[in-house]
């Protein structure tokens, strides 16, 4: 245990950290795990390789994996609901053109062609919600 090596009581380590004694202690006993960014602090204060620290603990280093895919996953996971609810909003402006055609005198055409329209917010929809279903199974598997 490197606190232990430097001769610093769970006190002084967690004064070095900014945080309180018992996330000191929940770490060493295991049950918490300090973020990516204490676990570079304590690389430095420490003086080793962060890859030295995540070896030496099994449980920390599936942590760090596991937070590094939680950062990567909402990110991947709103591109995809952005598409899909372009996809709606396309759907939507669609059906009130449509509405408006049919219930007004106003003459309104959608430009870019009939398959775009007919087909381009189904196509949207369809890869968005995919593309989300598979960001989620790749996740809950790794």
């Amino acid at each position: 245990m490197e606190r232990m090596k430097k001769g610093w009581s769970q006190e002084e380590l967690a004064e070095k950290l900014f945080v309180s004694r018992q996330s000191v202690s929940k770490w060493e006993n295991g049950q918490n795990y300090p973020s990516i960014e204490i676990i570079i602090k304590l690389s430095d204060l420490f003086g080793v390789t962060i890859d030295e620290l995540l070896r030496s603990d099994e449980e920390l280093k599936e942590k760090v994996i596991e937070d590094s895919k939680q950062l990567a996953h909402p990110k991947i996971k709103f591109i995809f609901d952005v598409l899909f609810i372009i996809g709606v909003a396309l759907l939507i402006i669609k059906i009130g053109i449509l509405l408006l055609n049919k219930f007004t005198a106003l003459d309104i055409s959608l430009y870019g062609g009939s398959f775009w329209w007919n087909f381009g917010p189904l196509i949207l929809m369809i890869v968005a919600g995919v593309g989300a279903s598979m960001v989620k199974d790749k996740y809950q598997e790794d």
